[in-house]
């Protein structure tokens, strides 16, 4: 069987072995008689799938006790809003060095008091601009990087010192491709299909600290406290 390079941005390829056993169990999936598609989301298969995939992940990359993992739905896109609706009280600062974290920065506006710290917008994105502790508004609720654009083809070779200001990043290009200290982040989110598995899911690491104070605006899906509760089972997760 002839199979493309695909080198797109994404979706991208998936690893043959893991298309051959989908494919393989696809109407009965480890004996249960039903395919994964099927199954029920409060059933204990999922239930391990869930799990199994959750620890996998801590494994990998090697996340402290101190965060929790939440697999959700809404794409990174989705996540332009949640981040403000979740963590923005007073104001936020964004660097704005690509399509997608351009997206994140005008979505954030409608939130509150977002400012933009650093751009290369002006010379379109051919540069990550230096970032210095100086640049960074201390009493912001939180300081949002995209850490890959995809786009553009640039990267944060080295993360800005945001001192105690939580740094939160958009991976979704390069989650798992490299490693990173998850505790110099405050917030992680990625979409899945360009590093991790198919399109629809969203993966979101957060410190357990910045649970628990989301805005009053903030709808259920993208509440990140009320999803941490019901473990991301708010409602029926994706397949």
């Amino acid at each position: 069987m002839e199979r493309v390079y695909n080198f797109a941005p994404g979706p991208a390829m998936l690893p043959q072995q893991a298309l051959e056993t989908a494919a393989a169990e696809m109407l009965s999936y480890q004996g249960t008689g039903m395919s994964v598609m099927e199954m029920s989301h409060r059933s204990k298969g999922y239930q391990a799938i869930f799990d199994e995939a959750i620890a996998l992940l801590k494994e990998l990359m090697h996340i402290p006790e101190n965060y929790t993992v939440l697999l959700l739905q809404g794409g990174a896109t989705g996540q332009f809003a949640a981040v403000p609706l979740n963590l923005l009280k007073t104001t936020a600062d964004y660097a704005d060095t690509g399509n997608f974290a351009h997206g994140a920065l005008s979505q954030a506006k409608a939130y509150g008091d977002i400012r933009c710290a650093a751009s290369s917008r002006e010379d379109n994105y051919t540069y990550i601009p230096e970032i210095t502790k100086d640049m960074v508004n201390p009493d912001a609720d939180y300081f949002y990087i995209c850490t890959n654009n995809t786009i553009f083809g640039t990267r944060y070779s080295s993360l800005p010192d945001t001192g105690k200001v939580p740094l939160v990043a958009d991976m979704s290009s390069n989650i798992l491709s490299e490693p990173y200290d998850v505790s110099k982040f405050g917030v992680i989110f990625a979409g899945a299909q360009k590093n991790i598995g198919p399109a629809g899911l969203t993966v979101v690491i957060v410190r357990n600290d910045l649970l628990g104070n989301p805005s009053p605006l903030c709808p259920k899906v993208f509440n990140w406290t009320l999803e941490a509760e019901k473990g991301s089972m708010l409602n029926t997760p994706p397949t």
